[in-house]
């Protein structure tokens, strides 16, 4: 019973936090800069909640390392996409920054697990933690993306 409570309580929580983000990215669609604050803001609150459910942070490092490494670069190479080919340069650069950063961050991610279970931390995965570790590294990438991209077009107006 437990681990299909862990699925239910995983798919429940990502729903919310999902309604979340979608109601933010349409709220500050326009805004680069206070919706990069909004979603680092997001992950550092999840991060915080973490505590609600026992999940000990080292834990879930892989997970949100490999987040970090994916969102983030993702926002670069879909505003670097768009400033040279648009909506479809944008597109192409999420899709291929993604495949490339998804390749990158499991490398990370990899690397960790493995020094991890060598200072004899074991991560206890499940459904639940290995989601919010993944949502919290991706809303603190992507927060951290987008602010760096607000401060480059506010200094060269790129966007």
């Amino acid at each position: 019973m437990k681990k299909k409570w862990n699925l239910v309580s995983a798919v429940g929580s990502l729903v919310v936090i999902s309604i979340l983000v979608l109601a933010i990215s349409v709220y500050l669609v326009y805004q680069s800069f206070l919706i990069g604050l909004a979603f680092l803001g997001l992950g550092l609150v999840l991060l915080g909640i973490l505590k609600l459910f026992k999940i000990k942070k080292e834990r879930i490092y892989p997970d949100i390392v490999f987040g970090f490494i994916d969102n983030g670069f993702l926002v670069i190479g879909a505003a670097l996409g768009g400033i040279f080919a648009g909506v479809a340069g944008a597109i192409i650069g999420g899709v291929a920054g993604n495949t490339i950063t998804d390749g990158v961050g499991g490398i990370f991610e990899g690397r960790l697990a493995q020094k991890l279970e060598k200072a004899d931390v074991h991560a206890h995965r499940t459904p639940f933690s290995t989601m919010m570790g993944k949502v919290i590294g991706c809303l603190i990438g992507a927060g951290i993306g987008l602010i760096i991209i607000a401060i480059v077009d506010a200094v060269f107006k790129i966007l």
